[in-house]
């Protein structure tokens, strides 16, 4: 870890103490050299007993193997370990009616930040991260653009959004509750809620400017239970890709839009197949238009 974190962002550093969190009760008391196959599939299997996904136990081994391969090991292990399958489906889009259900969830949320957090989410396709660390500098609401900071690709980083009429009044109006914001103050502040005085008056809150919101997982999970709705926050993201495609928008700027790399795009192509066959459709159409220059056939017959 300590070779690793110069090359590494914060929050790889800090996932793979995670997974090693999870890996020591297991492999701790093992010498390296000693670890078997049998022993990896033993941990899968425990895993995934304990309620784990396929993906963060398949990302669990890769920060073992990164251990063994470090140390000259993984090579004689490699043909017998087999990581889990795991499901490659890209999500699932909200229909127009989930949509206002969710927002609608939201606005009842507790947090006042997570209704603002998620339609920006629907209407500008963003990661999760990408919107937890945006800062008021990075909104251009003369432009109506958003610059994106570090994201998770390189591709991604300092890409340009515009922002749609939706995103733009959301956005101006939430600035609206920070008359003396700084362009470095995060656009989603930490904020407490409690109770306070002998009345215990509710939703009292303290903010940190400088410091971004942490997670919203419980007031997510909250207001997608109140929705009735089955979904993850990164359906958000699918859901703005999927309403571009489906009206026209080319591959290519969408992957623009999302901040995909070269081989994302391609296979978010394959993906998202499904999506062009009715813009191919509405392509093909197009070229009955004009007048042909030719005679078509069943009008040369004549009877």
């Amino acid at each position: 870890m300590t070779a690793k974190q110069p090359a590494w962002k914060e929050k790889t550093y800090v996932t793979n103490e995670l997974h090693l969190r999870h890996l020591k009760p297991h492999f701790a008391s093992l010498l390296l050299i000693d670890v078997r196959a049998a022993d990896i599939s033993d941990y899968q299997k425990c895993r995934l007993k304990a309620g784990a996904s396929p993906k963060t136990v398949n990302h669990e081994i890769g920060a073992l193997r990164a251990v063994l391969v470090r140390n000259r090991l993984w090579a004689a292990l490699q043909p017998d370990v087999t990581m889990l399958r795991v499901d490659t489906e890209v999500g699932r889009a909200l229909s127009a009616a989930e949509e206002e259900q969710l927002l609608e969830a939201c606005r009842r949320s507790r947090s006042r930040t997570l209704l603002p957090f998620v339609t920006l989410a629907l209407h500008t396709g963003m990661r999760k991260s990408e919107i937890q660390t945006l800062r008021w500098d990075q909104i251009d609401f003369l432009s109506r653009e958003i610059t994106v900071g570090r994201a998770k690709t390189s591709a991604g980083t300092g890409r340009v959004i515009p922002l749609n009429a939706s995103a733009l009044a959301t956005l101006s109006t939430w600035a609206m509750n920070f008359q003396n914001r700084q362009p470095h103050h995060a656009v989603f502040p930490s904020e407490a809620y409690g109770f306070a005085g002998n009345n215990r008056k509710p939703h009292t809150r303290t903010i940190d400017p400088a410091v971004s919101v942490g997670d919203i997982k419980h007031s997510w999970q909250t207001a997608k239970r109140a929705a009735g709705i089955k979904c993850r926050f990164h359906d958000c993201r699918h859901t703005a890709c999927t309403r571009l495609l489906e009206r026209g928008a080319s591959l290519g700027v969408v992957a623009s839009i999302m901040g995909w790399s070269a081989s994302t795009t391609a296979s978010m192509a394959r993906r998202y197949s499904h999506i062009g066959s009715e813009a191919q459709r509405a392509a093909m159409d197009t070229l009955s238009v004009t007048k042909p220059s030719f005679t078509p056939i069943a009008a040369a017959i004549t009877v």
